[in-house]
């Protein structure tokens, strides 16, 4: 299970983060998150500088892609060049945004007219470029989801983990990453929130 995350300058780190290290908490089992981004390096809103493991293209064969999102995504999001690199398939791919993530699954036309979910800075913009917002945390339907919120990078890690992995496997790799003393709590917690979207 190859996972690109989109990772852009100015990007969140909780967003890019958080979902790589939990995702490849299965990587005993054949998934591999990587960090995929259109230059050989980029800097987070923090100042972070991070080598990019994959090019772009790399989104366009992985089995999954989460687009991350950043202070720039407004910009990249009117950069037709870079959104013509794209193209994913929903037949294939399971396809997920975070934040202002959504706002670019939303100019590729990845959302139609399902409900999404995202920040509150980016949920005008989103609202304009035609999609409805919803005040939840995570939605998906199918092999689409959208998350809102920084922490909400787990809820886009564990639905795709339940869906080709299976609610086994989510939960050991959620229960690792989770807070000692509150395991259990967690996990219940985590999959209570995606699994009422996993067919």
């Amino acid at each position: 299970m190859d996972i690109a995350i989109l990772t852009f300058d100015g990007f969140n780190e909780l967003d890019s983060f958080i979902a790589l290290g939990i995702l490849n908490r299965l990587r005993a089992d054949g998934w591999k998150a990587q960090i995929t981004s259109p230059t050989a390096r980029v800097t987070s809103m923090n100042g972070v500088v991070v080598e990019a493991q994959q090019p772009l293209e790399f989104a366009n064969r992985a089995d999954a892609v989460i687009f991350g999102s950043g202070i720039y995504t407004r910009a990249i999001a009117e950069n037709s060049a870079l959104l013509d690199s794209f193209q994913l398939d929903p037949l294939r791919q399971l396809i997920a945004g975070q934040c202002s993530g959504t706002l670019l699954m939303a100019r590729l036309g990845l959302l139609s007219d399902l409900p999404a979910c995202t920040d509150l800075t980016t949920k005008p913009w989103v609202v304009q470029a035609g999609v409805r917002v919803v005040d939840a945390p995570f939605h998906a339907k199918g092999p689409i989801a959208t998350a809102g919120g920084c922490m909400s990078s787990q809820y886009l890690a564990a639905w795709m983990m339940v869906k080709r992995a299976g609610v086994e496997a989510a939960t050991k790799a959620l229960h690792y990453v989770a807070p000692v003393g509150e395991k259990d709590v967690y996990v219940e917690r985590v999959l209570k929130v995606v699994e009422p979207f996993v067919e």
